[in-house]
């Protein structure tokens, strides 16, 4: 099936635009001083017509053991498509909202095929994070760029995601730096493009 621009999409967008769309899977949670978890994610990149993609994020625990080691690459049980029933019963983690925007600045030395962004994020817990990073080739890396927290929020003060699109599934991860840790893993998992 030959891809088509999501109707209404603003031309700035286009390098973004296959993010366009609601997004389901699961996933691992872990950091020092927080036991392993699976979770169900469900992600939302819509738009309005502006120059920005709007993003909703949510993950929650899922009940269950967690393998001891987890192929992203593999399409197995524990990282299949939670049904709807184990999303409804699981309790909420954590969620986020943002913007997604392209960049009129290039970041040094990035090719042709790679497009800057500058996404924005807020998390429910009390943190407001600012990325900078690129998109191109079904993949996007993005660095915080600045963190801003309320007194009552983690102790977390940047972060690194990934996100690889491959054979039609969504693989992410994201990197914390936070309680005292360097920067380490703390989620992974793979989403499946929910039918519109």
């Amino acid at each position: 099936m030959a891809f088509a621009f999501p109707e209404g999409l603003a031309p700035e967008v286009y390098p973004l635009a296959w993010l366009v769309g609601a997004w389901r899977g699961a996933g691992v949670v872990e950091y020092p001083g927080i036991d392993r978890r699976r979770v169900a994610a469900d992600v939302v990149f819509d738009h309005d017509g502006g120059p920005y993609l709007r993003y909703e994020a949510t993950l929650r625990v899922l009940e269950g053991d967690v393998p001891e080691r987890i192929d992203l690459g593999a399409p197995d049980a524990d990282f299949a498509a939670p049904s709807d029933d184990e999303v409804a019963a699981a309790p909420v983690w954590t969620t986020e909202t943002g913007y997604w925007r392209p960049s009129t600045e290039a970041l040094d030395g990035l090719g042709d095929d790679k497009h800057t962004i500058e996404v924005l994020l807020a998390d429910a817990s009390g943190r407001l994070t600012a990325y900078l990073g690129w998109i191109g080739g079904g993949r996007v890396e993005l660095a915080s760029q600045r963190t801003i927290r309320t007194t009552t929020s983690p102790d977390v003060s940047g972060s690194r995601r990934m996100l690889g699109l491959v054979d039609g599934r969504l693989f992410w991860s994201e990197d914390l730096i936070g309680f005292g840790q360097p920067l380490q893993s703390y989620s992974s998992g793979q989403l499946t493009r929910l039918e519109s």
